[in-house]
């Protein structure tokens, strides 16, 4: 249980989760969070989901409007929040974040649609970083160094 997950933090997850898959319920919703560490009782998830402005649809949990929720995070303030250690391994990084926390980061990144970045493996609280070449890799660790430092 991430008894550390503030209210914005388990938002972002519940709306990371909903851009990614289909949910149909609110139980299942928990369900889900669960599996990811997040445990939030019916009451919580019932606060979340009015406060985030979600409606149930045919096709699960969406926004009613386009404004009804917080913007995304940048990528800047996942890293600096989410991120504790970042591990170069030649054309490879790896990002180590906070139990459940992969997820949005490798979501953020992979958002920004950097040339230098092939792709992203997200586990749990781990981050794999793919890039083309050794000199992409360096590029790639410098611009995350300068986005964590701010």
């Amino acid at each position: 249980m991430h008894s550390h997950t503030s209210k914005q933090q388990r938002q972002r997850h519940l709306l990371a989760l909903l851009t990614r898959e289909h949910v149909a319920s609110q139980e299942e919703l928990r369900r889900r969070l669960a599996a990811r560490g997040i445990r939030v009782t019916q009451a919580t998830l019932s606060r979340d989901i009015r406060d985030l402005g979600l409606a149930r649809t045919r096709e699960g949990y969406r926004p009613l409007a386009a404004t009804a929720h917080p913007p995304a995070p940048t990528l800047a303030r996942l890293l600096r929040e989410f991120v504790s250690e970042i591990v170069p391994a030649g054309q490879l990084i790896l990002l180590k974040t906070s139990p459940g926390s992969a997820q949005p980061v490798a979501l953020s990144l992979d958002s920004e649609q950097w040339k230098e970045v092939a792709g992203t493996i997200a586990g749990d609280d781990t981050v794999l970083v793919v890039t083309p070449s050794l000199r992409a890799g360096q590029q790639v660790l410098r611009r995350l160094e300068h986005l964590i430092r701010g």
